[in-house]
């Protein structure tokens, strides 16, 4: 009787392989069918499983010979508490859709060997996320009182920005209310979630970092599984 027990019990986790790995294989189909329509070069991918997901799965692909390779696959991060599919200023949602990555920034010096451009913040950088201002959704050096300025900004000096890189939402144009300061940056902890941005570990995120590169043109593609 143990005997057919286990041997029911290997044959459960067989299956339950079996689907987890065809599941895989269709969401790499999905993907790869998203990246055929873009030109660049580079793209990152991020997935959630379904609506309202706080968590998702982040992937690295290059354009190699006219292929997309993967080069960087199931890093855990952690998007908007309200998931994706942003609409506005403040309503907790990672953008949906596909959009260039800018300058990556941080309290850190910069990484040896980088391949795209680095700021290191200081006391005096914001970001406005102020709809009201002329300067939303802008990186603003200002060594004046902020509160004077404006209604609401991010310092970034912020600890979870020691390394972090700009998602280029809602800038080209800026269309004031639509949503601010999106980045890839530091979570706390792999349980938390953000307000609207892309939070993994720190050695992740360095690891996609020094592997962007700004002749290749980098973008990001953001997803729920089901709508890729």
């Amino acid at each position: 009787m143990r005997r057919w027990f286990w041997l029911l019990c290997s044959f459960v986790l067989a299956l339950s392989a079996g689907r987890a790995d065809a599941s895989a294989l269709s969401v790499e189909k999905k993907i790869l069918n998203r990246l055929n329509k873009l030109p660049n070069g580079q793209a990152l991918v991020v997935v959630t499983s379904h609506a309202k997901a706080r968590s998702g799965t982040l992937y690295l692909y290059e354009k190699q010979n006219g292929t997309w390779r993967k080069v960087l696959a199931n890093i855990r991060v952690v998007v908007g508490k309200n998931g994706i599919g942003k609409q506005k200023e403040g309503d907790g949602k990672t953008p949906a859709g596909v959009y260039p990555l800018g300058t990556a920034f941080g309290t850190a010096k910069k990484p040896a060997g980088l391949k795209i451009p680095y700021r290191q913040t200081t006391a005096y950088d914001y970001w406005v996320d102020d709809p009201t201002s002329k300067d939303y959704n802008r990186w603003i050096y200002y060594r004046g009182n902020p509160h004077r300025r404006w209604k609401s900004f991010e310092r970034l000096t912020h600890p979870l920005y020691k390394y972090a890189v700009v998602v280029r939402y809602n800038d080209s144009p800026i269309v004031k209310g639509k949503g601010s300061a999106i980045f890839l940056h530091i979570w706390p902890r792999p349980s938390s979630y953000t307000l609207g941005c892309i939070a993994m570990a720190e050695k992740d995120l360095l690891s996609v970092i020094k592997r962007l590169d700004t002749k290749k043109k980098p973008v990001i593609l953001i997803s729920e599984q089901k709508k890729l």
